[in-house]
């Protein structure tokens, strides 16, 4: 009896502490207010994501993009409870390029740069772009000849941002980019003209029921 009596008391407490979550999460208006949040009740599945409408077509992230900052998403499983609320909305300028990375941590920067010279003489020779990235880039895209994907300026390195979103590359300009600071030689191909593409900033935040 004493169980039982407990259980009750225990489940409006319950109710009670999701409701105060629920208005805290209503409260956060801005990035600083909600990383203030995470670092106050630490959830293990509490985070901030960016979310980008070109690289991000999965059906959460579409719903999302549908909401007005302020909203919030609320998805129950049996245990859970997890919210996804829209922090903020805004357009940012992305570009997409083509690279082939020279790694220069275990060799000499003028051994990188030869290596990268002869890559691009390869190119000038009638070689594929995207099949030279798969034979000699060591960057992480190299298995799919190189493809960046959409990316912003602070994805890089400030080096390369600063070269490659040069607003005098046009479209399968092939260029080089010498960044001896973070040992990388690269040869870049630009495939993209830069446009602004939607971000959202999203909390994450999951409960137990």
């Amino acid at each position: 009896m004493k169980y039982y009596f407990a259980l009750f008391l225990f489940i409006p407490l319950l109710s009670l502490s999701q409701v105060n979550l629920e208005k805290k999460l209503d409260s956060i208006a801005s990035s600083e207010d909600a990383a203030s949040f995470l670092k106050t009740y630490k959830p293990d599945e509490g985070k901030l994501y960016t979310f980008n409408k070109e690289n991000h077509k999965t059906k959460l992230a579409n719903a999302l993009f549908k909401l007005s900052i302020g909203r919030k998403k609320v998805i129950k499983t049996r245990f859970k409870k997890t919210y996804y609320k829209i922090i903020d909305k805004t357009k940012v300028d992305y570009c997409k390029f083509n690279i082939i990375v020279i790694d220069a941590q275990k060799k000499s920067n003028v051994a990188a740069k030869v290596i990268r010279n002869k890559v691009l003489s390869q190119y000038n020779e009638g070689y594929k772009f995207k099949d030279l990235a798969k034979h000699h880039s060591s960057g992480p895209n190299a298995k799919i000849g190189g493809d960046t994907g959409w990316i912003k300026i602070g994805d890089m390195s400030e080096t390369f941002d600063e070269l490659a979103f040069n607003e005098n590359h046009n479209i399968n300009d092939v260029f080089t980019i010498d960044d001896p600071v973070n040992k990388k030689y690269y040869v870049v191909m630009k495939t993209e003209e830069k446009k602004p593409i939607e971000e959202i900033t999203v909390l994450k935040f999951t409960e137990d029921i």
